[in-house]
């Protein structure tokens, strides 16, 4: 039996467009797509700029070992103590995820997505801490979130275009190798993983993916590995991006956008009806 969880409240809202959804220093960081900003914000929902982002949509942060703040776009750029811009790695992407031993790893496309060109498969890099990068997959039905186990075992990657969560072994080189699925018929993007290594991820009955009426703008479901739906909550906007962070790693941070589809995005932002609502888990966060 799927548990229900308390319905989610809002921490801030007002915004362009939010994904990314990262727990770093106590606060939630996000990026600010439209606004091409990256933003902390606390649980009494003050917002603080932190960063700048790309001024584009598709990207994405996570920060390296030593606290260097790392974004997603065109290029992985790493962000100086100083303020300063360095290209880390030139060939960027959409999302991206450092596993414990500290294998960094960039997912993408290389058609227009926003200009509505042929989709193409999409695949994930390898970057090294000099820079370089090699694929190590193919063939991914247009990357989305990532996550790695606790144990760092396992990297999971969500095919949105697909609809499936799809799992990978991680080899001591940085290799991923036996891909299989994780779950199936889900409307996975921005995904997390809780302390017993299930996935909190956008769910396929929704307004979006749906001709049902009743169906909910947005939904989130944490599911097992296998497929197997434990807990759901619903939200009022379509859910782009989900994170667990707060003070004792259960509150479960949900990034909300209104879509009217690829071409509408602009006029969204415009609105500034992105939404960041919050609410409690049962299971903390991984890490």
């Amino acid at each position: 039996m799927i548990e229900y969880l308390p319905p989610p409240r809002t921490l801030l809202t007002g915004l362009a467009m939010v994904e990314s959804a990262r727990w770093h220093d106590d606060r939630l960081w996000f990026a600010h797509w439209g606004a091409g900003e990256v933003v902390a914000v606390d649980m009494d929902g003050k917002a603080e700029v932190m960063a700048e982002g790309p001024p584009r949509m598709g990207w994405a942060i996570d920060w390296l070992a030593d606290g260097r703040l790392l974004t997603t776009g065109p290029a992985v750029t790493r962000h100086e103590s100083d303020g300063a811009l360095v290209t880390y790695c030139e060939r960027g992407g959409n999302e991206i995820v450092i596993d414990p031993r500290g294998h960094m790893y960039v997912n993408g496309f290389d058609f227009d997505f926003i200009g509505g060109g042929t989709p193409e498969p999409g695949w994930i890099n390898l970057v090294a801490a000099d820079g370089t990068y090699r694929q190590v997959a193919g063939d991914i039905e247009f990357p989305n979130g990532m996550v790695v186990t606790p144990d760092g075992s396992t990297l999971v990657v969500a095919e949105s275009f697909a609809g499936r969560l799809s799992a990978f072994d991680i080899q001591d080189d940085g290799a991923l190798t036996g891909r299989r699925v994780w779950a199936d018929g889900q409307g996975p993007d921005g995904i997390c993983m809780d302390a017993e290594s299930a996935i909190w991820t956008q769910t396929a009955d929704t307004a979006a993916h749906t001709d049902d009426p009743n169906a909910p703008a947005g939904a989130c479901v944490r599911v097992l590995d296998g497929g197997t739906v434990t807990h759901r909550v619903e939200t009022e906007l379509p859910c782009f991006a989900a994170t667990l962070g707060g003070p004792d790693g259960r509150q479960l941070f949900l990034l909300c956008n209104e879509f009217e589809g690829v071409g509408q995005m602009q006029a969204v932002q415009a609105r500034r009806s992105a939404t960041i609502f919050v609410t409690e888990a049962p299971v903390p966060r991984a890490g």
